[in-house]
């Protein structure tokens, strides 16, 4: 692909788009684009297409990088950068990697549909969590597709080398989504070999991670910065009510986000000031004391700002459909708007989502000497080993685990 010329790689790349089902609305919408970026392309005297060209394009149509620093890009921008970054992918794996479309199923051929839905049945058996379920499906799901692109539609047909061009469309994503995409791969094509549906265990030909979770620093956050991000909310309309209160569930129990999307009035023991709940991610029980700061936050969102609709969940959209979130909204966006209302800084070094919220929780217990097996009760942790990466935010409880030399070697 990289040997193609701009218009060639643009044509084999709207070929593609049909075969996904993209809409005419859609690609007329690429091809007015590709137009202006060949244009663009043929006065710097450029024949092939290469990223950076691409983004230069963008910056001197847009003022891109300025906009993007202040935070200040708005949907049309983003949407033409999606369409230099696709052609990016496309030369470098010929594939499209980043899907923009509503269509859920990525999936063409009928063999790899029967399979995928063989797989997710056997997640189930495996008593995967609905979390992990999900994660693995939609991992698997794409990989699948990668495939499909470079026209592999049977299973027998999978061979270690396309795997590895797959796992190569993950340079430059974060350890933690490389670790949950190869962990995925490797249950998916068990599953093949163990039922003789593939020859071969492709599982041992996916390369191994050498780092390791404990190896990442959390993201935290000051205590100023936490009341600063809480008091910036409007609480004088339903959807500050209830953003509010979401937030508040992160930073004051420590909550996952799913599981606060997942909960349920019935989860609400208002005569036992308590939270009780099944966990997505680890499918365990969880009991935390419903604070009166957070109990009160909920109960101003329920009585004075939900929507007025049947539904057993307690935070609900306020826009139609008047409906749960999705397990696929993460609440990134929510968080990144009040840091701008506050005047938070945020800086590319540190996460700002709600979980960075969870880990301000754990280090913060961890400054009050709160014991490790009890912090790992609050945030659902199977084992200690997970809440002891917050080790690494408290520099003065790491002075108390050095060691001295003198003692060790006597």
């Amino acid at each position: 692909m990289n040997k193609l010329s701009l218009q060639d790689l643009i044509a084999r790349l709207e070929k593609e788009l049909y075969r996904l089902n993209y809409t005419e609305q859609t690609i007329k919408y690429y091809r007015r684009m590709w137009r202006h970026i060949v244009t663009f392309f043929e006065n710097e005297g450029v024949d092939h297409f290469t990223e950076e060209v691409g983004m230069r394009w963008l910056d001197e149509q847009y003022n891109f990088f300025e906009l993007e620093k202040a935070g200040k890009l708005t949907q049309s921008i983003i949407n033409t950068f999606r369409v230099v970054r696709m052609l990016g992918d496309f030369q470098q794996h010929g594939s499209i990697l980043r899907r923009y479309y509503k269509q859920q199923d990525l999936l063409k051929s009928g063999e790899f549909e029967e399979l995928l839905q063989r797989y997710a049945c056997y997640c189930q058996r495996k008593e995967y969590s609905k979390v992990t379920q999900n994660h693995y499906r939609k991992i698997s799901e794409k990989c699948l597709s990668y495939l499909e692109s470079h026209d592999i539609s049977h299973v027998t047909d999978i061979s270690a080398k396309h795997l590895a061009g797959y796992i190569n469309t993950l340079l430059g994503y974060t350890y933690k989504t490389v670790e949950l995409h190869l962990c995925a791969l490797r249950s998916f094509l068990r599953d093949l070999y163990t039922y003789e549906l593939h020859p071969q265990d492709l599982a041992e030909t996916l390369p191994a991670i050498k780092a390791r979770k404990q190896n990442r620093i959390p993201s935290v956050w000051t205590p100023e910065h936490v009341t600063k991000l809480l008091d910036v909310i409007d609480r004088g309309n339903p959807a500050g009510k209830r953003d509010y209160a979401m937030i508040l569930l992160v930073a004051r129990l420590g909550l996952r986000t799913m599981d606060i999307k997942h909960l349920k009035l019935d989860n609400l023991k208002w005569r036992e000031n308590r939270i009780e709940l099944m966990q997505s991610k680890t499918s365990r029980a969880l009991s935390l004391p419903l604070l009166p700061d957070v109990g009160w936050a909920i109960i101003d969102y329920l009585k004075n700002g939900r929507p007025k609709v049947e539904s057993p969940y307690v935070f609900l959209r306020h826009l139609a459909p008047l409906e749960p979130f999705s397990d696929e909204d993460r609440r990134h966006q929510i968080v990144v708007k009040y840091m701008r209302l506050a005047k938070i800084p945020l800086s590319p070094q540190k996460k700002k989502g709600m979980h960075s919220l969870r880990h301000t929780l754990a280090s913060r217990l961890l400054e009050e000497n709160t014991p490790l097996s009890v912090i790992s009760d609050i945030l659902g942790h199977v084992s200690s080993d997970s809440t002891a990466v917050y080790l690494k935010v408290d520099v003065d409880r790491l002075r108390e685990c050095a060691l001295n030399p003198e003692g060790v070697f006597e």
